[in-house]
């Protein structure tokens, strides 16, 4: 079977776009494929998070994905920082990294215009840190969006520098992987862009909210004061209402509402009231497994070390062919 790698920043709780955009395939993938999907502790470090809150952070994370149906005797879920391999080779290929390449990443950049007083090393050597994550474990196939394919490529760079420069076809090349569908791109709640974290918490719907969280966040998106003509454009606050619609609620539903925006008889309360329930409803599954799983210590123990015995398995052994062909070796 093919490997796959994915990372998720353990950055709190996964919302509806990590869930209907990345681990929703994610637990289709399992059956298919050899999955490493890992929580990026080491990532998050880049923000300076407490202490306190890089342990529960990670815990919900990893609460959240067995919740949602990543199954561990399947996929191997482990912890970034449990697999030290990963910062070694991290380290190898930042001798190989340059200044100017990572400088040009347009990742970077928007960090730095959007955080002038933190723009720290790790920020700048994110990209090989990636590239590490994945190709420690020889992944071919990466399920990433549209904002991640340029860190994807650099992996191929970094990956395809180490061979030429050691004379050895080791790494394989990475490639952007949807599975079936194409990808879902969930809007946020705030009339703009995608739904995250970063755009703060009245933007996102987390799996673990409450319904009453969720029917307040709802009623608070952002709407207009309504069509005046029938079947007019919708502006982008109100497609994006459209657009969450289309993933939790039924296409029937979906076309009742669209209808009466088509024949300007809509009142947003009464879709907004809608949408909040049958977001409830997608959702109750996952948010009662979370409650379960969230309160089982040694079941989390137990995946942990199970993931990080698996994780490294793989990154050991790349590790030492790697040592061995970089010119390390002992007397």
């Amino acid at each position: 079977m093919e490997t796959v790698v994915s990372g998720i920043r353990s950055t709190g709780n996964l919302h509806l776009g990590n869930y209907y955009g990345a681990v929703q395939n994610f637990v289709k993938m399992q059956n298919e494929y050899n999955c490493y999907f890992f929580i990026a502790d080491l990532h998050s470090l880049t923000t300076h998070p407490t202490p306190a809150n890089l342990h529960s952070n990670v815990k919900q994370v990893l609460v959240e994905y067995l919740a949602a149906g990543i199954d561990p005797e399947k996929a191997t879920i482990y912890v970034q920082s449990d697999v030290p391999e990963v910062t070694e080779l991290y380290l190898y290929l930042n001798m190989n990294a340059y200044m100017g390449e990572l400088e040009r990443a347009t990742s970077f950049k928007d960090k730095v215009r959007a955080n002038p007083d933190n723009v720290n090393a790790g920020l700048l050597t994110y990209p090989v840190l990636m590239a590490a994550d994945i190709i420690i474990h020889k992944a071919t196939k990466v399920p990433v969006g549209k904002d991640q394919e340029q860190h994807l490529e650099m992996a191929r760079t970094f990956g395809n520098r180490f061979n030429r420069l050691y004379n050895h076809d080791y790494f394989p090349e990475p490639y952007a992987f949807t599975f079936g569908e194409s990808l879902v791109k969930i809007p946020g709640l705030d009339g703009a862009g995608k739904m995250g974290k970063s755009e703060g918490e009245g933007n996102a719907i987390f799996l673990s909210d409450t319904p009453e969280a969720i029917r307040k966040k709802v009623m608070r998106a952002k709407t207009d004061s309504g069509p005046t003509e029938e079947n007019q454009t919708k502006p982008q606050e109100i497609q994006n209402l459209f657009d969450l619609m289309k993933v939790v609620s039924t296409p029937d539903t979906l076309a009742h509402f669209d209808n009466l925006y088509n024949t300007c008889a809509i009142r947003y309360g009464d879709l907004k009231k809608q949408l909040a329930e049958d977001m409830i409803i997608a959702t109750a599954p996952i948010r009662e497994k979370i409650n379960d799983i969230a309160n089982d210590a040694p079941l989390l123990r137990q995946v942990a070390r199970y993931g990080a015995a698996k994780a490294r398995e793989s990154a050991s052994k790349t590790i030492r062919e790697v040592r061995e062909l970089i010119g390390f070796r002992k007397f």
